[in-house]
């Protein structure tokens, strides 16, 4: 059964109606997260504006992201979220074969330069494994301090959300 608690908009505070308000006109309704962020208004506001920036005006391509965020989910057990991120990774072009080897922890058959520069880097991250110095300039030159920047924060994002599904045991959405 789901721990969310909602709250419903006559039992906002005004800083949470603030933020409400922000999250409905910039994403239309209230994501899963938001519904546990929501609670911590501060919070709230500073995941939705990196959330934003990374799903809307990140140097990574959606492929990229969806990739990072597969990895993530699935480093965390976040069934709602892979669920969700896999059905979107489809949806922006990632073949069944890259999909299946993100979730597996293999290394997936990608062509792109840029994208084996991102799942590498991301891979090393979530492994916990430091990056030697030769490796870090190849990921640094493909990439960019700010895609290096960009990963990273990705990651922390989407641990949160994989985090705040879980605990929160927020089923998974039927498929639309």
């Amino acid at each position: 059964m789901s721990r969310l608690l909602d709250v419903s908009p006559d039992q906002l505070t005004a800083e949470q109606t603030k933020i409400f308000e922000q999250l409905v006109a910039g994403r239309g309704r209230i994501l899963g997260p938001y519904r546990v962020w929501i609670h911590s208004p501060t919070v709230a506001s500073g995941m939705e504006q990196i959330g934003t920036f990374l799903n809307k005006r990140s140097t990574l391509s959606e492929r990229e992201v969806e990739m990072v965020i597969i990895m993530i989910a699935t480093h965390w057990d976040g069934d709602y979220v892979q669920t969700a991120h896999v059905r979107m990774g489809k949806k922006v072009g990632l073949s069944q074969a890259v999909i299946d080897a993100l979730i597996a922890g293999a290394e997936p058959p990608l062509t792109d330069a840029h994208e084996k520069a991102v799942h590498r880097f991301a891979a090393a991250m979530i492994a916990s494994r430091k990056v030697p110095d030769p490796e870090f300039a190849e990921i640094e030159k493909t990439l960019g301090r700010p895609g290096i920047a960009e990963v990273l924060v990705l990651i922390g994002y989407y641990t949160s959300v994989a985090m705040a599904m879980k605990v929160h045991e927020v089923p998974i959405p039927p498929e639309s």
